[in-house]
């Protein structure tokens, strides 16, 4: 059964503070939920409408994988446990069709087990959403992992009017990208940043804002995050080497930053991705 958090009502409106940090990205995005759960689904997709977002439904792992193939969302939200496929199953299909394979894929379950996440990550997921979820946290994951897509050129939602994109904001950040991720190893003042895309502090600082969301630093812990991932699932680099790749002087830090992102240690995320390969 789904559950509102704590002091948060179905129909409450995204706090100005979230409003902040960049929900207003997710208006026009094409997303699709595959959960079979009618009242999960709804709720889910009622939120997500109040966002702007264009909002397709799916009630079992067959209907996701059609839905994913006829309308080309830039995102699905896929509940593990489905009829017909099961969302591991229905998500390994996707990633395998050309058609689809480059759609990312957030997995939404009640399992907190480590191999649980792994299993997802391992399907070629994106992200693992825990339930029962709150809204918010779900519209900034999904302001996260929409960042390097651009905006579509979509209908505009009814009742709710569009802010345009500013060309300038979008040459800045991906000048600043750019530069960040080929220096992961270390973390640059944002003086150094802003000279590297060209411009000054004060509109590198409004450039993330507006294209993702987020603080430069924040968009940096991320980019790690994503390469360590990488690193130890297709390397056989100890953990303390990954650490000082990515700028972390203490294995420690790494090792905490790690588990907060994906609920997991480095070393258990290889451990369970190693016990997946074993005949």
């Amino acid at each position: 059964m789904f559950q509102c958090p704590p002091g948060q009502t179905m129909h409450e409106s995204t706090s100005p503070e979230i409003q902040r940090l960049g929900l207003d990205r997710l208006r026009g995005r094409r997303l699709l939920i595959a959960e079979d759960e009618e009242i999960q689904r709804e709720l889910l997709a009622n939120y997500l409408r109040r966002q702007g977002c264009h909002v397709y439904l799916a009630g079992d792992g067959a209907a996701a994988i059609a839905q994913a193939q006829r309308l080309q969302p830039e995102l699905v939200l896929m509940d593990v446990n489905m009829p017909v496929y099961d969302g591991l199953t229905a998500c390994r299909m996707l990633k395998s069709d050309h058609r689809t394979g480059a759609i990312d894929i957030l997995f939404m379950s009640a399992n907190t087990a480590p191999d649980d996440r792994v299993q997802g990550l391992l399907a070629g997921a994106v992200d693992y959403i825990l339930k029962p979820f709150n809204f918010e946290e779900v519209g900034l994951r999904l302001t996260l992992h929409l960042q390097g897509k651009s905006t579509p050129r979509a209908e505009p939602v009814v009742g709710m009017q569009s802010r345009p994109s500013s060309t300038l904001d979008g040459l800045v950040f991906e000048a600043a990208r750019s530069y960040l991720r080929s220096n992961l190893g270390r973390t640059p003042k944002l003086d150094q940043v802003a000279r590297a895309a060209g411009t000054n502090v004060s509109r590198l600082n409004n450039s993330f804002k507006h294209c993702v969301g987020m603080t430069v630093f924040e968009y940096l812990r991320e980019e790690r995050m994503k390469k360590a991932r990488q690193l130890l699932a297709e390397t056989l680099l100890e953990i303390q080497s990954i650490a000082r790749e990515l700028g972390y002087t203490s294995g420690a830090n790494f090792t905490a930053a790690f588990k907060t992102r994906f609920g997991l240690t480095p070393g258990q995320f290889r451990q369970e991705l190693r016990h997946d390969k074993l005949p």
